[in-house]
C-alpha cells in the first residue's frame, strides 16, 4: 500500500494565538487560512515537509454534534486532554529552550524508562504537544 500521512486535526479556540504559536514559536509555515472569525481553518507545517500538516480547527464545528458534546469538548479542552500531537526534533535541548518561554511548559526534558526523550508544552488551546529527540 502507499500511504501517507497527510494531516492531523487540533482543535483551536483562538486562530490568532494559534497562528503565533505554531508559526513563530515552532517555526512552522502557514499553509492556508479559510473562514472568519473564530470559524477559521488554518493549515500549518514544517516547511521542508510540505506533504505533511496539521489542520487547527474550531471544536465541535460539525454540525452533526449535539450541544452536550460540544461542552464535552469545551471541557476537555480547558482541561487541556482533548488534543495532542507528538513531534520530532534532533535538537530537543535547542527547541525547549526558545519554547519555554511562549508556551506552558508541561514537563522539561526528560530520559523516559521506554527508551525516548522528550518534553512536552500546551498550545494556546490546551493542546499536549510533545516533543522527542530523534537520534
Amino acid at each position: 500500500m502507499d500511504i501517507t500521512i497527510h494531516t492531523c486535526v487540533l482543535p483551536h479556540e483562538d486562530p490568532e494565538a494559534s497562528v503565533a504559536f505554531y508559526r513563530d514559536v515552532l517555526g512552522f509555515e502557514v499553509r492556508s487560512d479559510v473562514g472568519q472569525g473564530t470559524m477559521r481553518w488554518i493549515t500549518v507545517g514544517p516547511a521542508d515537509q510540505p506533504g505533511t500538516s496539521i489542520l487547527l480547527a474550531p471544536p465541535a464545528a460539525d454540525p452533526g454534534i449535539t450541544e452536550d458534546e460540544r461542552r464535552t469538548i469545551a471541557e476537555m479542552m480547558a482541561k487541556g486532554t482533548y488534543g495532542w500531537i507528538l513531534l520530532a526534533s534532533h535538537d530537543l535541548d535547542g527547541v525547549f529552550e526558545r519554547v519555554q518561554a511562549e508556551a506552558e511548559v508541561v514537563q522539561e526534558p526528560t530520559d523516559q524508562p521506554y527508551g525516548v526523550r522528550d518534553c512536552a508544552f500546551r498550545d494556546p488551546a490546551g493542546n499536549l504537544v510533545r516533543i522527542q529527540q530523534l537520534r
